[in-house]
């Protein structure tokens, strides 16, 4: 699979990242996925309102009912969200491992300066593995 993203929401995501050394950062993703091929075509940032923010993430139920509705009424797709990791790794989490579900939605973290993304799958009870995905920046 490949992940097609503007420079412009490339860089969005780093200074959101950047901006919040402390905490981590989300959002959602929306644009198109199928057939292997993915397009970031807009970013919706939300508030992190976990327990820990500086440990992991939860997007405001709020933003993610809204975004998901506008969403549908525009004829738009949720791809999946982005989110930060402070500690500078570029891999999912356990703590993400433990979230994850195989639902098609891609997730994007932000860390060390740099953008990755990632394929959630399910083999069954415990945590997902995810699979790399290439990131496209044009």
């Amino acid at each position: 699979m490949k992940l097609q993203i503007s420079s412009g929401d490339r860089q969005i995501l780093l200074e959101a990242a950047a901006a919040s050394p402390q905490a981590e950062v989300c959002g959602l993703l929306l644009g198109q996925n199928r057939d292997g091929a993915g397009r970031v075509e807009s970013l919706v940032p939300a508030r992190n309102v976990a327990a820990d923010p500086a440990r992991s993430f939860e997007i405001d139920p709020a933003t993610l009912l809204a975004t998901h509705r506008a969403a549908r009424g525009q004829g738009r797709q949720v791809i999946g969200h982005w989110h930060s990791h402070p500690n500078g790794r570029t891999a999912p989490s356990t703590r993400d491992a433990a979230r994850a579900t195989e639902n098609g939605q891609i997730w994007l973290i932000i860390a060390g300066g740099e953008v990755t993304a990632w394929a959630p799958h399910a083999t069954g009870p415990g945590p997902a593995t995810f699979q790399p995905i290439a990131i496209e920046v044009a």
